[in-house]
C-alpha cells in the first residue's frame, strides 16, 4: 500500500519539462544537483524551500516538452513524493514511473500550503485541511509494484519483472 502525506506546492496548466529544469542546466555529466535549480525561471527561489515529502499538485498537460528523464529527476532530488494533476504529457508519465516518481491523474482544487494525504489503495486525494476527496483510478497490480519498488531498474534488481 503506499500512502503519503505531505505539504502541496501549487503549478498551473501546460508546466513544461523546461520550467521544471531549464535545458541550460543540463549540460554536465554530474546530475546530482539537478533539484538546486527546479523552477528557477517560474518560481526562483523554490527549489530551497520544498521540503522531502512534499507533493506537487498541478493542472493539466503537467510534463510537457522534451523527453528527457531530467524533469522527473529532479522533482525526486528536490524532494517531491509525488505529483498530482489532472493530466500529464504521456512521455514524461512514463520517464517518472520509470524511475519511481509517482504521478496520480486527478482533478482537484487543492490549494498551495495544503497538507493532503494520496493513497493508492483508494484511490483517493484527501485535502486534510479541509476533508475534501478526490478520486482517480487505482492502478494495477504491476503499477503498484513498479511505485513501491522505486522504479523500472529497481524491480529488474529485486527480480520481480
Amino acid at each position: 500500500m503506499t500512502k503519503i502525506h505531505g505539504k502541496v506546492w501549487k503549478f498551473g496548466d501546460n508546466v513544461d519539462t523546461d520550467q521544471i529544469i531549464p535545458a541550460e542546466r543540463l549540460v554536465s555529466t554530474n546530475l546530482t544537483h539537478l533539484n538546486d535549480f527546479i523552477f528557477e525561471k517560474v518560481r526562483p527561489g523554490v527549489a530551497k524551500e520544498i521540503k522531502k515529502g512534499d507533493i506537487l499538485v498541478a493542472g493539466k498537460n503537467f510534463g510537457c516538452g522534451s523527453s528527457r528523464e531530467h524533469a522527473p529527476l529532479s522533482l525526486i532530488q528536490a524532494g517531491f513524493s509525488c505529483v498530482v494533476a489532472e493530466s500529464f504529457a504521456r512521455i514524461f508519465y512514463r520517464n517518472s514511473m520509470n524511475i519511481g516518481l509517482l504521478l496520480i491523474e486527478c482533478k482537484t482544487d487543492i490549494k498551495e500550503g495544503d497538507k493532503i494525504e494520496v493513497c493508492t489503495d483508494s484511490g483517493k486525494v484527501k485535502d486534510l485541511n479541509n476533508g475534501k476527496e478526490f478520486s482517480f483510478p487505482k492502478y494495477p497490480p504491476f503499477i503498484n509494484q513498479l511505485i513501491e519498488s522505486g522504479g523500472l531498474i529497481n524491480l529488474i534488481k529485486e527480480g520481480k519483472f
